[in-house]
């Protein structure tokens, strides 16, 4: 995939009220990377949705600001990226008006332009493990926490947001979300959505 069969998305695709929709409809949707000077993409292939005035399996939950969460009060577009276990980089992608913290995590892509760029990344060399979960993902995009914050519907942005010309078609699965059982109940939110039979799903 070449730069010109992607087009961005407006702005106001990411504020929506539901932040459940936006995690749906990112589905098919490419990130685009152009960080330290290498261009790389990615469709998006599994996605879970948060909702930090609600959700007990939301950083910002109950509707908490914190040097951390800061980002995910601002006005949706802006990405979200913060450090799991000290180890792995998440991307999540930050919805709704500012002043309400919702956001959707990039769980698993499928890469598309720059996959000898990704396998370096993250010294991988087998193609189902290299994008299937989160930290994969951001690893093999580039993407760190050096990238929090960052406007995510600019056409010159180190990271963007697009759509592919031509539509794929797929069918989509929903789930409980991954690794949020502190949550109690909120972790049986059928918050999760991932691409039907796609091999770069982090669980199908």
């Amino acid at each position: 995939m070449i730069e010109n069969d992607v087009e961005i998305l407006p702005k106001a695709f990411f504020l929506n009220k539901d932040v459940t929709e936006i995690a749906r409809h990112l589905l098919g949707k490419i990130i685009v990377t152009y960080i330290n000077g290498e261009y790389t993409s990615a469709r998006i292939v599994e996605t879970e949705a948060y909702d930090g005035t609600v959700d007990k399996a939301c950083h910002a939950f109950p509707n908490k600001i914190t040097r951390r969460t800061a980002v995910m009060f601002s006005e949706g577009g802006r990405s979200y990226v913060y450090l799991c276990y000290g180890i792995h980089h998440l991307f999540n992608i930050v919805t709704q008006e500012e002043g309400i913290p919702k956001a959707v995590l990039i769980r698993a892509v499928e890469p598309l332009a720059g996959k000898e760029i990704m396998k370096r990344r993250r010294n991988c060399h087998h193609d189902r493990q290299l994008t299937n979960g989160p930290g994969k993902a951001a690893q093999a995009l580039g993407i760190s926490t050096l990238h929090n914050d960052v406007i995510l519907y600019q056409k010159n942005g180190m990271i963007y947001i697009g759509c592919e010309m031509n539509n794929l078609k797929f069918e989509i699965n929903v789930s409980t979300r991954i690794g949020v059982d502190y949550a109690g109940e909120d972790a049986k939110l059928p918050w999760r959505f991932y691409i039907k039979n796609n091999p770069n799903v982090s669980k199908q």
